[in-house]
């Protein structure tokens, strides 16, 4: 018995360091904040640990994972807490464009967008990651989302919809490579 144990515990020790980087970003963008995003994915570990006996015999572990950290970030939401990407208020700066090879034009870009998706309700940001962040396809945002393949649809052109309407990000567009 002990072995099994010993067995399962690496088994769950091997998904944990092959996936931690792609749950980190993952939940990132769904928390918009770095400690809130290892919160999330810490106690989404936490629950997964518990059933690992069901998790690692699953089809996609890593689907099963994805969908208990989507789950639980929506109910931190129904809770009415806040998350907050953006800390202070830079829209009196001037900015200016930069070559589209330069690293900090790519974060300013980068805090744009991440900005913008703190403004998308939280089933469009959830939908817009899982589905062009992560690239899932409709079905597998749809699963992990746990709605209808027609719901992610709605919620992903919405959230696209209003992030192309951002102005910050339009320019961000309209400089960068296709000029």
């Amino acid at each position: 018995m002990g072995d099994r144990k010993q067995a399962r515990d690496e088994e769950f020790q091997g998904f944990v360091i092959g996936r931690w980087p792609r749950l980190m970003r993952t939940a990132f963008l769904l928390t918009g904040e770095q400690h809130a995003a290892e919160d999330l994915v810490q106690s989404t570990l936490e629950q997964v640990y518990v059933a690992w006996r069901k998790v690692g015999s699953a089809d996609d572990p890593e689907a099963y994972v994805r969908r208990v950290m989507v789950n639980a970030h929506a109910r931190k939401h129904r809770r009415k807490l806040r998350e907050f990407l953006a800390r202070g208020d830079d829209s009196g700066l001037v900015r200016e464009i930069a070559d589209t090879g330069d690293r900090i034009a790519q974060a300013d870009d980068r805090s744009a967008l991440l900005k913008a998706l703190a403004q998308l309700p939280p089933r469009q940001r959830e939908a817009v990651v899982l589905r062009y962040w992560e690239d899932l396809t409709e079905t597998q945002t749809a699963e992990a989302m746990g709605c209808s393949v027609g719901s992610v649809k709605s919620n992903a052109a919405k959230g696209i919809a209003k992030l192309r309407a951002t102005p910050g990000l339009a320019d961000t567009v309209t400089q960068g490579g296709r000029k």
